[in-house]
């Protein structure tokens, strides 16, 4: 088989457009609590956000080689998101990386591993989500594979399939059902808008979220 593998079908991408307008708690609620990656994998500055199709990659810990083919090979708009066994103790990704991967148009990069150089990649714009950051180089070593499926962050995740990322987490959306999910992520954002605005107007949560009986099944007393 093949250790590149770059022919593999994408989410559509208005669909990817769509998704983009939403946060990843969003996405996740939208999709029945579902997809999202551990919380230990976090972008290098909370005002990041990324949203494209996964370009996924299979590395080794402490090995960056896949990642640099991933970035030659991947199409503008990718998110390349590398599996390397949950290695912590490396930084795997930096500036000059990043510099590349803007070039080529890469939509972000997410790593179970370490990442450095991150001031440099934050004044670079570029979504980087790392498990760390770690100063300590790696090597050139050892081939993988690019173009199939991955586990990362406890989740399965598709070439193709849509990664959302923002500072709460990391939600995969499978490329089949990203346009429903899409749609039910807006249903859910109209009626948090609905809610807040009622809020505003002095509505309280016990009647807004129907928790009195809830509270009276429960035996809850209040000194009121």
């Amino acid at each position: 088989m093949p250790n590149i593998i770059t022919k593999f079908e994408r989410a559509k991408p208005e669909d990817v457009a769509a998704l983009a307008k939403f946060g990843s708690a969003t996405v996740h609620e939208a999709q029945g609590r579902l997809g999202a990656l551990s919380p230990r994998l976090k972008p290098v500055d909370r005002d990041m956000k990324i949203c494209g199709p996964a370009f996924t990659v299979l590395g080794a810990p402490r090995d960056n080689l896949m990642l640099q083919l991933a970035i030659e090979y991947a199409q503008e708009g990718d998110v390349i998101i590398m599996s390397a066994g949950e290695y912590e103790d490396a930084g795997c990704f930096g500036d000059v990386l990043g510099n590349a991967c803007v070039a080529k148009g890469i939509a972000g990069v997410i790593v179970d591993t370490g990442v450095r150089d991150t001031q440099m990649l934050i004044e670079l714009g570029l979504p980087v989500f790392s498990l760390s950051v770690c100063i300590k180089g790696t090597v050139k070593e050892t081939l993988g594979q690019t173009g199939v499926d991955i586990v990362i962050g406890g989740e399965l995740v598709h070439p193709g399939d849509v990664l959302c990322g923002d500072a709460d987490g990391l939600v995969v959306v499978r490329k089949e059902a990203a346009a429903e999910v899409a749609r039910l992520s807006q249903e859910r954002e109209d009626i948090e808008t609905d809610l807040i605005a009622k809020y505003k107007a002095g509505r309280t949560v016990i009647d807004l979220c129907g928790l009195e009986p809830v509270l009276k099944a429960k035996g809850l007393t209040t000194d009121l």
